[in-house]
């Protein structure tokens, strides 16, 4: 992981054409990524179609973003209000550097060392637990899927299920492997059965929820108007975290704020049937400040910009700042269902990340991801808010090459040569050349009419493709002959 000169977190992996070619070869990470998604798919479908409602849920959603993202600045300046009147304070991050600083500073004015952590994807993000690591805190993840990331030193590959390319076998390894290290070993007659694996970690994780003092947690939504947060999960471990401790600590992007309390009702029926293809969360945890006497007497809320409001300069890329993070985009995307999510190089995968991450990384630091994508269009179908990620893909995908133009990249060799094919292809004598070359080397290389392997580095365009031989004569070469010749 790295952090670059403005504050932002970029995990420094290959990237992704050569990440994904390693991800193609590992048999057992494809079979797990196409059962849990083919199953995840099944279930959003049939929670799906009881609705009868649902593409007027749809709409609704995304009308609610689109406003929000165009008065962001008024909506946040109500949440700070709101929440400091219900009893919080709440603090603006302009990128990964100062949250961590922000959160580190408040953690260490409690006395506290350890922190029990909800899942968040905004803390994945500027890599608090490695920034609260080197303050000498210790951060516990208590989402099982966290959990089972964080015991086997590994990084998340999905947006839901963070640990969907281990099957239950490579869990109670990693399990009998690594829970000694906080002090309660995995039971030695471990199974791989599911009511085995969630006992261990109950188990593994009591005594944590009981003696922890401090928590950090992420948000899915928060309402401007009554300063309201809320975390929908499905395990429980994070109603413990948001109940428990005597302080806590939020850390929300700014783009998570929606106008109204009343406007939950549109997300919370959008979310759970497009992320788990259930009714509704089985924990949906909302607060408002703080209660005398009733969960953290302490509640602190981080605003995260780390690049979004540079996301907002584009009309066009700003739609992904909609995303509620349902991952419905990523169980329907073949690429990412081939490749997991560690391809993509960064804590946002799949559709979604190949078009979130340029963005709020800077699209020179992840050049290849808006190409990580068919352009199918089956993400834009699946999302619950009609986030329109194929044309989000095209438009950074012309900034790339219009990058590459400018002299920000190096050039590529694909790019010289669709440069080389440009001049060809304009001018009638370098093209005329160009097809009396290709007839003669068709003829070296071709087997049967078709170009069946080509040297060298063209070698990886005829591997894959079946061409047919170029003509020995061209249409222009016969037509003037024909012409001519009849007068």
């Amino acid at each position: 992981m790295s952090t670059g000169s403005d504050g932002r977190v970029w995990l420094g992996t290959p990237a992704f054409p050569k990440a994904a070619r390693t991800a193609l070869t590992d048999t057992q990470l494809r079979r797990n990524l196409r059962h849990a998604t083919s199953t995840i798919r099944a279930k959003r479908l049939q929670a799906v179609e009881e609705l009868t409602d649902f593409e007027a849920l749809r709409e609704a959603g995304s009308a609610l973003k689109r406003r929000t993202a165009r008065h962001l600045d008024r909506y946040l300046e109500q949440l700070e209000r709101s929440v400091t009147d219900a009893g919080g304070t709440v603090h603006w991050a302009a990128d990964a550097a100062e949250a961590n600083q922000i959160v580190t500073r408040l953690v260490r004015a409690t006395g506290e060392r350890e922190v029990v952590k909800v899942k968040s994807m905004a803390t994945q993000e500027i890599g608090l637990n490695e920034a609260l690591a080197e303050a000498g805190i210790t951060a516990y993840e208590t989402d099982l899927a966290e959990l089972i990331v964080q015991l086997g030193e590994d990084r998340p590959s999905h947006i839901l299920v963070p640990a969907i390319h281990r099957n239950r076998a490579e869990i109670r390894d990693i399990f009998q492997r690594e829970m000694g290290a906080w002090g309660r070993a995995a039971p030695r007659d471990l199974d791989d059965g599911l009511e085995s694996l969630t006992e261990a970690a109950r188990q593994h994780l009591r005594e944590k929820f009981l003696t922890a003092r401090v928590a950090v947690s992420g948000a899915n939504f928060a309402a401007a108007d009554t300063g309201t947060v809320v975390v929908v999960e499905s395990e429980g471990n994070g109603r413990m975290c948001l109940t428990l401790p005597e302080t806590l600590i939020t850390v929300m992007g700014i783009e998570k704020v929606v106008p109204r309390f009343t406007d939950l009702e549109v997300f919370l029926q959008l979310l759970p049937r497009s992320s788990t293809g259930e009714r509704m969360n089985p924990y949906t945890s909302t607060w408002t400040g703080v209660v005398a006497g009733d969960g953290p007497q302490a509640f602190h809320l981080v605003l995260l910009d780390n690049g979004r409001t540079d996301v907002l300069k584009d009309t066009v890329g700003r739609q992904a700042l909609a995303c509620i993070r349902c991952s419905a985009c990523l169980n329907v995307c073949p690429v990412y269902e081939r490749t997991g999510g560690h391809s993509y190089g960064s804590v946002y995968p799949g559709p979604i990340g190949a078009v979130l991450t340029p963005q709020l990384v800077g699209v020179g630091q992840a050049a290849s991801l808006p190409f990580a994508s068919t352009l199918c269009g089956a993400c834009y179908d699946a999302c619950p808010v009609k986030i329109n990620i194929p044309e989000v893909l095209t438009h950074l995908r012309a900034e790339v090459v219009e990058g590459g133009r400018q002299g920000l990249r190096p050039p590529t060799a694909e790019a010289v040569a669709m440069k080389a094919a440009a001049a060809v292809l304009n001018s009638p004598r370098l093209w005329r050349m160009a097809q009396r070359a290709a007839a003669v080397g068709g003829g070296v290389v071709g087997r049967g009419g078709r170009v069946r392997r080509l040297p060298g580095p063209l070698r990886g365009w005829s591997n894959a493709r079946d061409t047919a031989v170029p003509p020995r004569e061209s249409f222009r070469d016969w037509w003037r002959k024909n012409r001519e010749g009849g007068g």
